[in-house]
């Protein structure tokens, strides 16, 4: 056997195999399957105590799939700043820019190429997977086959992986998971979910795949249910809540914003760095703090109209017009106008930092910065 490699056994025709640690326990991965530095004595508690989380484990090494969209650079560089550079590995099916390169490791990696995948997480004994490849709602609804092959199969892939090699995997979630018979004001973390786009099918997919696999074979699956996130980082990438990334630019370099829903459509909404701070957090929490598998996590809740009056403080001469796109608007009125995430600030302490107005500053002393820096003028 390789030095490092995880034990692992044959499992169902379904399933490629699981954890020989998840045999004799179908409640968590967490038994010494894998290769850990656990004393004798520390393993011999573990043993005596079936209702306690495991000895701590060395430092994680997280593999980030999808790395190059809006949230894969950004919790990379959080997660290298507490485990080390060369902990964290970026992929992507895309070339990094420059800065991204040199900020730590990259690999290519196509999460529809199994052997490859599998090759990458034994290679770099992998302990955490992060899987944010996918295609979101509005670019979805565009290719509705490929949207269903990367985020159905892709997803399958990683989930194999995963059993296979007795990983901690978290898969992102969305607000796109509710559909127009969810509860809308606030929407629960249980309730019905009927999506209307394949983005929200693929999600509530993942949400039962996962629930399943840890309940069957003890797979330590973590998923929350992201809002529309906000980032200067990266450019908008095809999501129904892009016009709230979009109008800060917009308002900076033209002064003017044509926003494609109408002014009173509220959606939840959340920093990007509430965003990863969640999400590592949600991660590192210990499994018995979890009642779920699956959360809500939330931030703030606004309109258009409302992003708008707070941007204007800061820039009055901000002009802005309306054109609903019917596309994203039909999916925005299908979807929760406020999340209720008490379970995740009960369970394990979640509390976002950032409201609306330190978001609109945020934002707005950000872009600024970067077009200075870039030689560009601002409004």
């Amino acid at each position: 056997m390789l030095s490092g490699v995880r034990v692992c056994t044959p499992a169902t025709a379904l399933f490629r195999s699981f954890c020989q640690g998840c045999r004799s326990r179908a409640s968590g991965c967490q038994r010494p399957g894998r290769a850990m530095s656990w004393s004798p004595r520390q393993i011999s508690q573990w043993n005596s105590d079936e209702s306690s989380d495991p000895p701590p484990s060395e430092t994680p090494r997280v593999l980030i799939t999808g790395g190059l969209g809006q949230l894969g650079v950004g919790l990379a560089r959080m997660l290298r700043q507490q485990y080390g550079t060369e902990n964290v590995i970026l992929s992507d099916i895309k070339k990094p820019p420059t800065e991204v390169f040199k900020s730590g490791p990259f690999v290519y990696a196509d999460v529809l190429d199994f052997k490859n995948l599998r090759e990458l997480v034994v290679n770099n004994r992998i302990t955490w997977l992060v899987h944010y490849s996918a295609l979101l709602s509005a670019v979805g609804e565009a290719n509705v086959s490929l949207a269903r092959t990367i985020n159905i199969t892709g997803l399958h892939n990683v989930l194999d992986l995963a059993l296979e090699n007795c990983l901690r995997l978290f898969v992102p979630s969305t607000i796109g998971a509710f559909g127009p018979s969810s509860p809308r004001d606030p929407a629960p973390d249980l309730c019905v979910q009927r999506p209307r786009t394949i983005y929200g099918v693929s999600k509530v997919h993942g949400e039962l795949m996962g629930e399943y696999l840890h309940h069957k074979y003890g797979l330590d699956f973590r998923c929350l249910r992201y809002p529309g996130i906000i980032s200067v980082n990266t450019k908008p990438g095809g999501g129904t809540t892009d016009y709230a990334v979009q109008i800060f630019h917009d308002a900076l370099s033209t002064g003017h914003h044509e926003c494609y829903l109408r002014p009173d459509t509220r959606l939840p909404m959340m920093h990007i760095a509430d965003c990863h701070r969640a999400t590592i957090e949600f991660m590192q929490a210990p499994e018995y703090q979890l009642s779920l598998r699956t959360y809500n996590i939330s931030a703030m809740s606004f309109t258009p109209e409302e992003l708008v009056e707070e941007i204007r403080k800061h820039l009055p001469h901000l002009k802005v017009t309306y054109n609903p796109d019917p596309v994203r608007q039909n999916i925005a009125d299908s979807w929760p106008v406020r999340f209720d995430d008490s379970n995740a600030r009960r369970d394990w302490g979640w509390q976002p930092a950032y409201g609306l107005p330190e978001l609109v500053t945020d934002m707005l002393n950000t872009i600024r910065e970067k077009r200075t820096n870039a030689g560009l003028s601002t409004s």
